[in-house]
This record gives structure tokens, sequence and C-alpha cells, in this order.
């Protein structure tokens, strides 16, 4: 069946009648914030005090844009006899978000949790330098990282909480054991502390004489 003439014309003025008849969705940014998913990869925030200078992060990067210089400490023995030990102290954690192609696999190899996604966007700059944050900057960014989700009620409680847990609860049990007194021996039973008491309190006996020698003049007296 041939088209009627001018009915594609008539459909799209149907579709402008509609939508000149809803409201506008269009947000004035940036008078209005959007409203961001909680996993938007906006900017990389730094957890210092987590970071162990492993450079996973700077070797898997597939831009080079992590620039990690650090330096070895000698920490001292605590016990007598013991052995030094040597850490890396970190120096500078720099990321170039000029180049960064936000793929987050910084932030999955870090086996200690030192890298976070922040969904701050807002830090365009007029010189490209200024693009490379230093720790200072990426140590900023942290305090806009979300809070993780909660845990789903029915799920197994994590490992790490579980040995934290179980080891409070024996640090507790062996304090408590600590402070509270000795059990109290049954009743009708002696102690061993007892028993050496009354046996200082008794007159000794000359060695080699017996209980029948020493209850004989008793009985030949008696008779």
């Amino acid at each position: 069946m041939a088209p009627i003439p001018g009915s594609g014309l008539a459909k799209g003025l149907a579709v402008t009648l509609r939508t000149m008849t809803k409201k506008p969705v269009t947000d004035q940014y940036p008078d209005t914030q959007p409203a961001l998913p909680p996993r938007t990869r906006g900017v990389i925030g730094l957890f210092e005090e987590n970071c162990t200078v492993c450079m996973l992060c700077a070797r898997e990067c597939p831009d080079w844009c992590i620039y990690i210089d650090s330096h070895k400490e000698t920490i001292p023995a605590t016990t007598p006899g013991g052995r030094e030990r040597s850490r890396n102290v970190l120096d500078r954690f720099a990321i170039d978000f000029s180049l960064c192609m936000y793929c987050g696999i910084c932030i999955e190899v870090c086996p200690f949790d030192a890298l976070f996604w922040s969904p701050e966007f807002e830090y365009a700059e007029t010189d490209i330098r200024d693009l490379t944050h230093e720790r200072d900057k990426l140590r900023e960014w942290m305090w806009t990282v979300p809070a993780p989700p909660a845990l789903d009620p029915g799920a197994e409680e994590p490992k790490e909480l579980a040995a934290a847990r179980k080891t409070a609860e024996k640090l507790a049990a062996a304090q408590a054991a600590e402070v509270a007194p000795p059990p109290a021996p049954p009743a009708g039973t002696e102690s061993h502390a007892d028993e050496q008491a009354r046996a200082a309190e008794s007159p000794a006996r000359p060695a080699g004489e017996s209980q029948q020698q020493t209850d004989r003049p008793r009985q030949e007296g008696g008779e």
C-alpha cells in the first residue's frame, strides 16, 4: 500500500506537539548538580596510610601516568636480640589525569586498598601541567569518596571481620581469667597449701619412729 502523502510530516508535527506539552528535563549545570551513580569514575583518591609502595599500580597502568618515588628506611629491633627491618617510605605519588584513560586497573590491582574512585569530575584546568595531581591533592579527593554500600543481611561475614572478632574474644577471655580470683576447692577437700600448713604445725617425730612406737607407752600406761 502506498504511503499517504504528507503522513510523515503529520507524524513529525505530532511528536513536536507532544514534546512541547511536557516539562523540560534539562539540568541547568552548574547551578544544578547532576545526580551521579555511586560508581561514577570521576577522579582517583589516594589513602596514603595504606600504600606500601609495591608499585603494582604504576606497573599495570597502560598509560604510564602514575609516578611513584620512595626510599628505604631502617626500623630498629623492638626486642633484645631481634633483627632490624627495612620498609619503603613514600616520597611522591602523582597521577597525570591528562593521560589517564579511567580504566580503573590501578584501583583493581592495589592489594591494600590505597586507591579509590571519587565521583568528583570538576577539576578542569587551563594549563595541562596542572592536571598532574600530587599526593596532597590526591589525599584531598579521599574526602569525596562515597561510603561503601551496606552488606546484604544474609551475606556471610567477611573473613577479616571474623578473624578480628575471634582475636578480640580470645584477648577478652584471657584478660578476664587474669582478673578473676582462683576457684574455691569443693567442700570436704583440702588443698595442697592447707596440707603443708597443717604438717608444719604438728610436732616432728624422730627419724625411724613409727606411729605404733609412739602410741605404745600410752597403751601400757593405760593398763
